[in-house]
């Protein structure tokens, strides 16, 4: 089955986006005040000359905007001249029009007084008003390649319900439009709504996909775990993937107060590689320049490491980011992305549709499992080298047909009617897997699930209103039946974690499905029902949230299962490794070519030698290349050519 990753059109021409957000370090948002149009000119020569294509900017309201009917013209002129400059570099720019946050501090026109940003009539008109008057001054403009509403916005104008928020939003884009551009707009709110985090702010991604033409995740979360950081914005830019538009990688970053010059260049090189193959197909790093000379100016005077995002210093000397920023543009343009699709796939990973319909009684910790399980089960898959497409459940059930193996992750919710669905895919011939969980929440203490029976093979063997916990530390499943690789004898340890609820299991007797793994008690941990060409295998214990809940604990032995899965489904895997701290995925070019991305997980240097049926592997000038030797968290880009 194909995943998505759609390429932004500007006019009819395919194009890929990697830039920085940009503030001339003369001024950083009072840059439009202090312009100096040959500072300017040089810090753009620098991100060109390391093959970065755009910028995206800012207008800075409370100086572009001074009084409800009136622009700054002298801030429009210094903006004109911006945009000549980008021409004369070879670069492009996507303007940001509502410019009230930034960098730690919110800043409003002086003339707001208090006004509601999204419900008050006359201020949501004077927002149309200016965005359709800078867009008629700049849409012509050859150096403008997009347009974004706001920076940020749930951060500076708050939260409201969805429809207030979508009423707001249409508004503004029929502003852009009004004012004569064209080119493709977005909200720039930073994804960060109930279907990528769980946390319903308003900001829908699927309600704004009827205005936005790109979505553009920012992500600048911490985690507890060197594995799922490196993965993390994959995982966002797959469950925003979901959504049909292109996927912008829109900011993404670190200060390098936070981090070594190797930390800051891993990061970056896992970020751009990890997103690569997850199915964004644009990049806009926060920010250009370092703001060392602005340490007595807000924001920069109460959040010092705001100074310091930059890829280049305040010199304009380049950071490790911006040489990671270099490198991967060689490789975009060496694999022709505009032409690349990521590969075909045979394993889907479930997202129910509980993290975004919210439905009636749905708390947000539940919502939150499904996220934080649902990665971690995105890292197992990875580990294993199982290529994965996201699918999200559909409004009151129903899944995507056509895969081999489903992955159901420490699942507590899905509809009724995907439940006797995926009965049906085992008979056709799938593998569903699903492993129970209750989750942190106490709401409804045990199965949400229907056909259980059905599907696995198994009855409850629970009492009502308890959760059975999970009173040994490392949960040992020792198998009593080969599974695919593990065979009999073969035990596998799992750290318990969790709170009350969390931390339990599912007690089942087996009816029809047959134990192949039983836990240090001898009670059934997994347990297999065959259904004709297909079979259901049920996990008692929620191994993802397990992980989940747990710091530095990857990988960890799910990885294991999820390969025996894989194999047992008979899972189309292009490369084989034995090793689960390197992964790989492949892009397919429209002339056939086939590109293996390989990202490696391990903090020292590593040579690995991968496994591939029916093919081999060669660099990119055609040199063979049976082995490959991966720098720490190094990334490696190979030709695969099937025999």
């Amino acid at each position: 089955m194909d995943r998505p990753s759609p390429v932004l059109q500007v006019g009819d021409a395919p194009v890929v986006w990697l830039g920085a957000n940009f503030w001339s370090r003369t001024g950083g948002p009072l840059m439009w005040t202090r312009y100096d149009p040959a500072v300017v000119r040089e810090e753009l020569r620098v991100l060109a000359d390391h093959g970065l294509n755009m910028t995206r900017s800012f207008f800075y309201w409370p100086d572009f905007h001074p009084t409800p009917d009136s622009l700054d013209e002298q801030c429009v002129a210094n903006f004109a001249d911006f945009l000549d400059a980008h021409t004369e570099a070879g670069m492009t720019t996507v303007p940001t029009f509502l410019v009230g946050h930034m960098s730690g501090e919110n800043w409003d026109p002086v003339w707001r007084e208090g006004r509601d940003l999204y419900r008050d009539v006359w201020f949501v008109g004077r927002q149309a008003w200016y965005v359709r008057e800078l867009t008629a001054r700049f849409a012509s403009h050859a150096a403008v390649a997009g347009w974004l509403l706001t920076n940020e916005v749930p951060i500076y104008g708050g939260e409201a319900p969805r429809p207030i928020v979508d009423a707001w939003a249409s508004l503004l884009v029929d502003a852009v439009r009004a004012g004569g551009g064209t080119q493709p707009v977005a909200v720039g709110d930073g994804a960060w709504g109930i279907e990528t985090t769980g946390h319903d702010n308003g900001f829908s991604v699927r309600d704004l996909a009827e205005f936005n033409d790109f979505i553009g995740p920012h992500v600048y979360r911490m985690e507890t775990d060197q594995i799922r950081q490196h993965l993390k914005a994959a995982f966002i830019a797959e469950l925003s993937a979901t959504h049909g538009l292109p996927v912008i990688m829109e900011e993404f970053g670190l200060t390098s107060d936070f981090v070594s010059d190797a930390g800051a260049a891993s990061y970056y090189r896992q970020l751009l590689y990890s997103t690569l193959l997850a199915g964004a197909t644009g990049w806009i790093a926060w920010n250009n320049t370092d703001y060392d000379d602005l340490a007595d100016q807000r924001p920069y005077s109460h959040h010092p490491f705001e100074m310091h995002f930059g890829i280049t210093d305040r010199h304009g000397n380049p950071k490790p980011p911006l040489r990671e920023l270099a490198r991967f543009a060689a490789d975009l343009a060496a694999i022709d992305l505009p032409q690349v699709r990521r590969s075909p796939v045979d394993a889907a990973l479930v997202v129910p549709s509980h993290l975004a319909e919210d439905y009636p009684f749905t708390n947000e910790a539940e919502r939150a499992h499904i996220v934080a399980t649902g990665e971690q089960a995105y890292v197992a898959a990875h580990e294993a080298h199982i290529p994965v497409a996201v699918v999200r459940e559909k409004a009151d059930g129903g899944l995507p047909a056509g895969y081999g193996l489903y992955l159901l992750p420490s699942v507590k919710q899905l509809c009724a009617t995907s439940w006797e669905q995926l009965v049906s895919l085992a008979r056709d011939g799938a593998t569903v897997y699903a492993s129970y969980s209750h989750g942190t929440s106490g709401v409804q203490r045990g199965p949400w699930w229907a056909h259980t029976e059905e599907l696995f093979g198994v009855r409850m063997d629970s009492a009502y209103g308890l959760a059975e916990p999970v009173a040994d530390d490392t949960v040992v499943l020792r198998f009593t039946s080969d599974f695919g690789p593990l065979t009999a004898g073969t035990e596998l340890r799992f750290a318990a974690a969790g709170n009350e609820n969390g931390r339990t299991y599912l007690p089942v007797r087996a009816t029809s499905g047959e134990v192949v793994a039983v836990d240090a008690h001898g009670r059934p941990a997994i347990v297999v029902q065959e259904h004709g060409a297909g079979r259901a295998v049920l996990s008692t214990y929620p191994l993802e949230f397990f992980a989940s809940a747990q710091a530095r604990v990857n990988p960890e032995q799910t990885w294991r299962l999820y390969d025996a899965l894989a194999a047992v489904a008979d899972v189309e895997r292009d490369v084989l490794l034995d090793d689960p701290r390197v992964f790989t995925d492949t892009l397919v070019h429209a002339d056939g070519r086939r590109f293996v991305v390989f990202l490696s997980q391990h903090e020292t240097p590593v040579t690995v030698t991968p496994s591939v049926p029916g093919g081999t592997l060669t660099a990119l000038d055609g040199t063979p290349s049976p082995a490959l030797e991966l720098a720490p968290y190094g990334a490696a880009l190979r030709l695969l050519t099937l025999d």
